[in-house]
């Protein structure tokens, strides 16, 4: 299976036909920021990022999806959103990541890595096609509605994204 993660060429490597891509991604590729909750697609903290050529960014849950279907695709893990120097040293956060880190978006931090990917995926829809401001909260509420906290962080993981959606030129009118 050959793909590309983080924008890196990866493989080909043999990866068994039943393995899921979020074992791929730990036991291959040390990518561990991706994580197993529930195994059943259903709390979203596996996620990852499909960069489709026709749709874009959509999400993609790695606990049910296996690691082939991704074959000869590009895929971003939480580890790719960052700007790295050449020795992978963090140069810069994206904007999402330092409104979750401004906000104190996280409590134990294990669904961290769903929020902040799903909440890429939804900026980069709305650079696409802009929203109006009296939608913020509706749309806010639709895209992230799927991912699941146990400790309840939703108050600050939705203020951090409502700071970085309204501060970001283009992706609300009126």
């Amino acid at each position: 299976m050959s793909l590309t993660v983080n924008g890196k060429p990866v493989g080909p490597i043999d990866v068994p036909n039943d393995m899921m891509m979020l074992d791929f991604l730990h036991d291959y590729l040390n990518l561990t920021g991706s994580r197993f909750g529930c195994g059943q697609g259903i709390c979203h903290a596996c996620t990852i990022i499909l960069d489709d050529p026709v749709e874009g960014a959509v999400e993609m849950r790695t606990c049910v999806t296996g690691a082939h279907f991704f074959a000869e695709k590009r895929v971003r893990t939480i580890e790719g959103h960052a700007t790295r120097d050449a020795k992978g040293d963090i140069l810069q956060l994206t904007p999402v990541q330092q409104a979750f880190i401004e906000h104190f978006a996280f409590q134990c931090g294990y669904c961290t890595p769903g929020f902040v990917t799903g909440t890429q995926v939804l900026i980069e829809r709305l650079r696409k096609t802009p929203i109006a401001r009296a939608d913020v909260e509706k749309t806010i509420e639709q895209a992230l509605a799927p991912h699941i906290c146990r400790c309840t962080g939703y108050v600050r993981y939705y203020e951090a994204i409502r700071a970085v959606i309204l501060s970001t030129p283009g992706l609300v009118s009126g």
